[in-house]
Protein backbone atom coordinates (compact mmCIF):
# COMPACT_ATOMS: atom_id res chain seq x y z
CA UNK A 1 0.00 0.00 0.00
CA UNK A 2 2.96 2.60 0.87
CA UNK A 3 3.78 2.16 -3.01
CA UNK A 4 0.54 4.01 -4.43
CA UNK A 5 1.38 7.17 -1.63
CA UNK A 6 4.61 7.47 -3.00
CA UNK A 7 3.02 7.66 -6.33
CA UNK A 8 0.91 10.03 -5.60
CA UNK A 9 3.71 12.49 -3.43
CA UNK A 10 4.62 13.40 -6.26
CA UNK A 11 1.72 15.89 -6.91
CA UNK A 12 2.71 17.96 -3.78
CA UNK A 13 4.89 20.12 -5.83
CA UNK A 14 1.65 21.13 -7.21
CA UNK A 15 0.09 21.56 -4.14
CA UNK A 16 2.65 23.60 -3.19
CA UNK A 17 2.50 26.31 -6.17
CA UNK A 18 -1.00 26.80 -5.73
CA UNK A 19 -0.49 27.47 -2.09
CA UNK A 20 2.11 30.13 -3.46
CA UNK A 21 -0.21 31.53 -5.93
CA UNK A 22 -3.27 32.02 -3.59
CA UNK A 23 -0.34 33.51 -0.79
CA UNK A 24 0.40 35.71 -3.26
CA UNK A 25 -2.88 37.50 -3.97
CA UNK A 26 -3.75 37.57 -0.67
CA UNK A 27 -0.63 39.79 -0.54
CA UNK A 28 -1.10 41.98 -3.00
CA UNK A 29 -4.91 42.12 -1.98
CA UNK A 30 -3.70 43.39 1.25
CA UNK A 31 -1.45 46.16 0.05
CA UNK A 32 -3.92 47.34 -2.54
CA UNK A 33 -6.20 47.57 1.10
CA UNK A 34 -3.39 49.92 2.47
CA UNK A 35 -2.83 51.73 -0.48
CA UNK A 36 -6.50 52.83 -1.42
CA UNK A 37 -7.84 53.80 2.50
CA UNK A 38 -4.38 55.23 3.02
CA UNK A 39 -5.06 57.49 0.27
CA UNK A 40 -8.74 57.80 0.41
CA UNK A 41 -8.03 58.99 4.52
CA UNK A 42 -4.67 61.47 3.70
CA UNK A 43 -7.23 63.02 0.82
CA UNK A 44 -9.53 63.64 3.43
CA UNK A 45 -7.39 66.26 5.04
CA UNK A 46 -5.12 67.21 2.25
CA UNK A 47 -6.38 69.12 -0.33
CA UNK A 48 -4.28 67.81 -3.62
CA UNK A 49 -4.62 64.21 -2.87
CA UNK A 50 -7.33 62.53 -4.37
CA UNK A 51 -10.10 60.92 -2.17
CA UNK A 52 -12.04 58.88 -4.63
CA UNK A 53 -15.94 57.96 -4.48
CA UNK A 54 -14.80 54.31 -5.46
CA UNK A 55 -12.52 53.66 -2.83
CA UNK A 56 -14.63 51.97 0.28
CA UNK A 57 -16.49 49.90 -2.32
CA UNK A 58 -12.92 48.47 -3.46
CA UNK A 59 -11.45 48.19 -0.29
CA UNK A 60 -14.24 46.03 1.03
CA UNK A 61 -14.15 43.80 -2.07
CA UNK A 62 -10.32 43.53 -1.58
CA UNK A 63 -11.42 42.38 2.06
CA UNK A 64 -14.22 39.87 0.80
CA UNK A 65 -11.08 38.29 -1.28
CA UNK A 66 -9.04 38.09 1.33
CA UNK A 67 -11.12 36.71 3.86
CA UNK A 68 -12.00 33.61 2.37
CA UNK A 69 -8.70 33.08 0.52
CA UNK A 70 -7.34 32.92 3.71
CA UNK A 71 -9.66 30.62 4.93
CA UNK A 72 -8.79 28.40 2.01
CA UNK A 73 -4.91 28.80 2.86
CA UNK A 74 -5.69 27.69 6.39
CA UNK A 75 -6.73 24.44 5.33
CA UNK A 76 -3.66 23.47 4.00
CA UNK A 77 -1.69 24.46 7.20
CA UNK A 78 -4.33 23.18 9.13
CA UNK A 79 -4.46 26.64 11.37
CA UNK A 80 -8.25 26.93 10.87
CA UNK A 81 -10.30 26.88 14.08
CA UNK A 82 -11.24 22.87 15.39
CA UNK A 83 -12.47 21.41 18.65
CA UNK A 84 -9.46 19.75 19.68
CA UNK A 85 -10.58 19.56 23.77
CA UNK A 86 -11.24 16.19 24.03
CA UNK A 87 -8.55 14.84 21.51
CA UNK A 88 -6.72 13.48 24.70
CA UNK A 89 -9.72 11.13 25.76
CA UNK A 90 -10.00 9.58 22.41
CA UNK A 91 -8.79 6.67 20.76
CA UNK A 92 -6.22 7.39 17.97
CA UNK A 93 -8.20 5.31 15.38
CA UNK A 94 -11.56 7.74 16.30
CA UNK A 95 -9.96 11.05 16.27
CA UNK A 96 -8.43 10.07 12.57
CA UNK A 97 -12.07 9.18 11.66
CA UNK A 98 -13.24 12.14 13.06
CA UNK A 99 -10.83 13.73 11.03
CA UNK A 100 -11.73 12.53 7.94
CA UNK A 101 -15.39 13.03 8.30
CA UNK A 102 -14.27 17.06 8.73
CA UNK A 103 -12.54 16.60 5.74
CA UNK A 104 -14.94 15.48 3.70
CA UNK A 105 -18.03 17.83 4.97
CA UNK A 106 -15.49 20.55 4.37
CA UNK A 107 -15.15 19.49 1.02
CA UNK A 108 -19.09 19.20 0.63
CA UNK A 109 -18.90 23.29 1.71
CA UNK A 110 -16.37 23.70 -0.84
CA UNK A 111 -18.66 22.49 -3.62
CA UNK A 112 -21.45 24.41 -2.40
CA UNK A 113 -19.25 27.45 -2.15
CA UNK A 114 -18.29 26.90 -5.58
CA UNK A 115 -21.10 25.89 -7.25
CA UNK A 116 -23.83 28.40 -6.14
CA UNK A 117 -21.63 30.81 -5.43
CA UNK A 118 -20.89 30.89 -9.04
CA UNK A 119 -24.35 30.92 -9.80
CA UNK A 120 -24.81 33.91 -7.62
CA UNK A 121 -21.37 35.78 -9.67
CA UNK A 122 -22.74 34.74 -12.50
CA UNK A 123 -26.29 35.84 -11.94
CA UNK A 124 -26.78 38.49 -9.59
CA UNK A 125 -23.64 39.70 -10.09
CA UNK A 126 -23.75 40.02 -13.79
CA UNK A 127 -26.74 42.35 -13.45
CA UNK A 128 -25.63 44.93 -10.80
CA UNK A 129 -22.90 47.35 -11.09
CA UNK A 130 -20.99 49.09 -8.17
CA UNK A 131 -22.44 52.06 -7.05
CA UNK A 132 -19.37 54.31 -7.74
CA UNK A 133 -18.15 52.68 -10.48
CA UNK A 134 -21.08 52.22 -13.05
CA UNK A 135 -18.37 50.36 -15.57
CA UNK A 136 -18.17 47.63 -13.37
CA UNK A 137 -19.84 44.58 -13.09
CA UNK A 138 -20.53 43.44 -9.37
CA UNK A 139 -19.68 40.13 -10.18
CA UNK A 140 -16.32 40.65 -9.04
CA UNK A 141 -18.58 41.38 -5.44
CA UNK A 142 -19.57 37.80 -5.67
CA UNK A 143 -16.65 35.85 -7.40
CA UNK A 144 -14.76 35.27 -3.76
CA UNK A 145 -17.13 32.97 -2.85
CA UNK A 146 -16.39 30.48 -5.98
CA UNK A 147 -12.69 31.15 -6.10
CA UNK A 148 -12.39 30.63 -2.61
CA UNK A 149 -13.89 27.45 -2.64
CA UNK A 150 -11.99 26.68 -5.75
CA UNK A 151 -8.79 26.76 -3.71
CA UNK A 152 -10.72 24.91 -0.92
CA UNK A 153 -11.40 21.90 -3.05
CA UNK A 154 -7.81 21.63 -4.06
CA UNK A 155 -6.44 21.83 -0.57
CA UNK A 156 -9.01 20.13 1.26
CA UNK A 157 -8.79 16.91 -1.50
CA UNK A 158 -4.38 17.10 0.11
CA UNK A 159 -5.82 17.33 3.27
CA UNK A 160 -8.40 14.26 3.26
CA UNK A 161 -5.26 12.47 0.98
CA UNK A 162 -2.85 13.47 4.27
CA UNK A 163 -5.38 11.87 6.76
CA UNK A 164 -6.00 8.63 4.46
CA UNK A 165 -2.68 8.32 4.52
CA UNK A 166 -2.19 8.14 7.75
CA UNK A 167 -4.75 5.58 8.14
CA UNK A 168 -2.10 3.39 6.44
CA UNK A 169 1.49 4.64 7.14
CA UNK A 170 3.40 4.22 10.50
CA UNK A 171 4.22 7.33 11.67
CA UNK A 172 8.41 7.52 11.69
CA UNK A 173 10.06 8.12 14.76
CA UNK A 174 12.94 10.79 14.55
Amino acid sequence: MPEIFKTIDKIKPAYDIVYKIVLFICKILLIGDILITTMSVVGRYVSFIPDPAWSEEVVLTFMCYMAVLSAALAIRKGSHIRMTALDSYLPKKVIKALDILADVSILALAFIMLIVGWKYAHGIGSKGFYTSMPWLSRFWMYFPVPLAGGAMIVFELEALYNDIKRLFVKEEIL
